[in-house]
């Protein structure tokens, strides 16, 4: 028998003690790679939540806050139904330091027979939008006209479709890119398309408390400061500024999601490093059982001529083998738990989630199959090291 199979036939022939030293491999790659995987994926969804939020200050109705927490404004895409009048938007445009103040209207559609899924529909302005806008041009080239919706990627709406909301015929022309917020589940039509649904929705009863004066309502204005102006002090102006709203900077809502995001990830980390030390100990045990087991066998081989390097290679040999197969299966066991699931993860962690691209995925594969080896190689290392300090023939002869 060749030298190189000498490491597999001893493998094979104890099948429970493999199977525990493959199992305790998989256990540790499954760990660290998934939980390395949902930190990067809610590392993703941050990055995601502040590169399509774009705005420096958020300016609502004072009864928003009442309605909706200011993080879950983020988080959920602005869920929910409140108004300021739009003469607003000229007060904020007022403010020295404002450069943009771009409105956005928004209205939940019903789970009812008007409507064909219940959605928040958000209206942009095509004039002034520098939030919603360049993200819908990643998708749809050309300008949205009547009636044309943009849908999120988790919309249950197929481009070409037509949606039914308050009975009024919208065409889906384009579907936006995974963002891992809330955003994915909503809807985005020009303002001139939404006066038109808040007009059927009031027809239908659902009263958005939109007077009959005739004067237009916005939900929300996104404003980009001026270079050179503080944030804070524009912040200040227009709390001071426009009545009966509230204005607060985005920097402070994203804080809020970053400091869950890091607790989450502490957690995540310090449970890898618990179940990395446990496994090392249990393999540093497990390899000393096995040494004591074998050292008879070890003993024969050293008389028959094999060197203190040979038996190290063999053992060396053995740990690589378990820890590839172990890191193999664990890491596929994490593909299985956590990516046909992320929608889940999303919703029970609460916080953006966007599953990292195939090349992140596999580096951090690889990445988490060179940690099991590692560990792996030290258990075997110091395994090797007792060996090499042990005399065969005290050995066989305490074995007799």
């Amino acid at each position: 028998m060749k030298a190189s199979q000498l490491p597999i036939k001893n493998l094979m022939r104890r099948p429970g003690r493999t199977a525990a030293m493959i199992l305790l491999s998989a256990l540790l790659a499954l760990s660290v790679f998934g939980g390395s995987v949902v930190v990067r994926s809610l590392q993703s969804g941050l990055n995601s939540l502040e590169a399509r939020l774009g705005a420096d200050i958020i300016v609502l109705p004072a009864e928003a806050e009442s309605k909706v927490s200011f993080k879950n404004l983020l988080l959920q895409g602005t869920a929910g139904a409140y108004y300021m009048d739009a003469s607003a938007l000229d007060r904020v445009r007022e403010v020295e330091g404002v450069e943009i103040a771009a409105p956005q209207t928004f209205l939940a559609s019903l789970k009812a027979d008007c409507c064909s899924i219940k959605v928040q529909v958000i209206g942009v302005d095509p004039e002034s939008d520098y939030v919603v806008k360049p993200w819908i041009e990643q998708s749809y080239a050309r300008e949205l006209g009547d009636m044309d919706l943009v849908v999120g990627c988790l919309v249950t709406a197929d481009v070409g479709e037509i949606m039914r909301v308050y009975d009024q015929r919208c065409h889906v022309v384009a579907r936006l890119a995974r963002t891992g917020t809330g955003l994915d589940t909503a809807v985005y039509c020009t303002m001139d398309t939404m006066k038109a649904l808040l007009a059927a929705a009031e027809a239908k009863g659902v009263s958005h408390k939109i007077t009959s004066d005739g004067r237009e309502r916005i939900s929300a204005i996104y404003v980009k400061v001026r270079d050179g102006y503080d944030v804070d002090a524009v912040n200040s102006k227009l709390n001071g500024h426009v009545r009966k709203a509230t204005a607060v900077r985005t920097r402070s809502m994203i804080t809020g999601v970053s400091d869950s995001l890091a607790g989450i990830s502490r957690t995540i980390a310090l449970l890898v490093g618990v179940v990395w030390v446990m496994a090392l100990a249990i393999l540093l045990v497990a390899f000393a059982m096995m040494i004591h087991e074998r050292r008879r066998e070890f003993a024969v081989l050293r008389l028959l001529g094999t060197s203190r390097r040979g038996l190290s290679r063999l053992i060396l040999s053995e740990t690589a083998l378990c820890s590839l197969l172990g890191g193999l299966a664990g890491i596929a066991a994490a593909a299985a738990v956590v990516f046909p699931f992320t929608t889940l993860i999303e919703s029970r962690l609460g916080l953006p989630y966007l599953t990292p691209h195939a090349g992140a995925v596999l580096a951090l594969a690889a990445g988490t199959l060179a940690a099991t080896l590692v560990i792996g190689a030290l258990a075997g290392g110091w395994a090797a090291y007792r060996l090499s300090r042990t005399d065969p023939g005290t050995t066989l002869r305490e074995g007799a």
